[in-house]
């Protein structure tokens, strides 16, 4: 697969970069700069390379039109900060703006555009509406270097089509991740733990119906427990539930069993009679995970249960975690999900964190994320990967049929 190096000498050339900029916001306020601070790497490398640097990415969930909660002008200055350079930023996508912005470009500069969601042929499901918004884009460049791990599941203008129309590459970022995936899911070194959180078991049935034949032991913690142990027989009082899939959590159970995978549950879960919020101080309690007060929701795995897991991770050679073990947003509920960070700090081997709650669990809890083996960008797009599927901003890179450089 084509890397920017295949793609000749890049001094003077408009190089479109499709980065992942979607970072939480308090109005103006950037609450996690992680994925603007993991793009760096790629802009500045193609910046140092001579190219005039036009880079695209989205913001929340516009509805395919401008929306100034969803602008982008606060991570274009974040960006300049973090190269310490002066960063370009149009206030369109591929509209005056745009155009006037790219041309002015020198050698090496930097420009964001504006979100690319705030067009409508970003997302459309019809294929001569993205590839006509994908013309647009393309008209500002030379070359195409997909960037945006979050995004290559998606089948979108700026991430799929426009790699149809220029020569394009993976970015650094793209190429760190492919790296790792392939880590996990061809012949990891062993033992493989998944630990696998989060709210709900049908954001991870692809993925747990994949590994089931790859790792040797799952731990689930996260809301998605709670419907594992009504599967078992349990009552989970007023904890997060979905009726829907118990018998598919029956039939996990029942695989793992039969082929010597380690589904591994918590035996004792912290509760509060209240989802915490507001005023009101958490009051959490400690119970056997078999034995959940009907007045009770689970919050977050237990001390024993944040203990055996810790041990399963620090023993394991390749670990892959995704998801938190509870709302570690309130410290009361925070532990289940600081012992499993910690341990895969402690793990002699690859160790991977996967998901943007994950990521956004260890900012929050202090950890360094050098001491992780690998934090990834996309968390969807990890979970696609690893349930075996093709994510289309990776392929079409293989199928653009422009390899010539530049």
């Amino acid at each position: 697969m084509s890397t920017i190096e295949s793609l000749g000498d890049l001094r003077g050339k408009r190089v479109l970069v499709r980065s992942d900029l979607n970072v939480p916001l308090d109005g103006a306020r950037i609450t996690d700069d992680g994925r603007v601070r993991a793009s760096v790497p790629t802009i500045r490398a193609l910046s140092e390379a001579g190219a005039r640097v036009v880079v695209t990415a989205h913001l929340g969930r516009p509805k395919g039109e401008p929306d100034p909660a969803y602008s982008l002008a606060p991570v274009a200055a974040r960006l300049g900060e973090l190269l310490g350079a002066e960063v370009a930023f149009a206030t369109d996508t591929v509209g005056p703006s745009a155009t006037e912005t790219v041309a002015g470009l020198e050698d090496g500069q930097v420009a964001v555009l504006e979100n690319v969601r705030f067009n409508a042929g970003e997302t459309a499901k019809e294929d001569e509406i993205r590839s006509a918004f994908a013309s647009e884009l393309a008209k500002l460049a030379d070359a195409f270097v997909s960037d945006g791990f979050g995004v290559v599941h998606r089948k979108q203008a700026s991430v799929y089509d426009v790699a149809l129309q220029l020569p394009s590459a993976m970015g650094g970022l793209v190429a760190a991740e492919v790296d790792v995936l392939q880590r996990l899911t061809e012949e990891p070194e062993r033992p493989y733990v998944v630990v696998l959180g989060g709210s709900k078991v049908s954001d991870k049935l692809g993925v747990i119906d994949n590994l089931l034949s790859k790792a040797d032991a799952l731990l689930i913690g996260g809301g998605m427990v709670f419907t594992f142990l009504k599967a078992q027989g349990h009552e989970v009082g007023k904890s997060l539930l979905e009726d829907d899939q118990l018998q598919t959590c029956r039939d996990y159970l029942r695989r793992a069993d039969e082929t010597g995978v380690e589904i591994v549950l918590p035996t004792d879960i912290v509760v509060d009679t209240a989802f915490p919020g507001g005023d009101r101080e958490p009051q959490p309690q400690v119970v056997a995970a078999d034995a959940i007060p009907a007045d009770a929701l689970g919050l977050d795995i237990g001390p024993d249960s944040a203990a055996a897991f810790a041990e399963k991770v620090r023993g394991a050679r390749t670990v892959f975690w995704n998801g938190p073990m509870g709302v570690f947003e309130t410290a009361a509920f925070a532990e289940g999900t600081r012992a499993v960070a910690q341990a895969l700090t402690e793990v002699d081997g690859l160790s991977v964190v996967g998901g943007g709650d994950s990521a956004a669990a260890v900012r929050t809890l202090g950890f360094d994320e050098a001491a992780f083996g690998h934090i990834s960008t996309g968390g969807g797009a990890s979970l696609e990967y690893l349930e075996g599927k093709e994510l289309p901003g990776i392929a079409v890179l293989d199928r653009n049929p422009d390899r010539n450089p530049l």
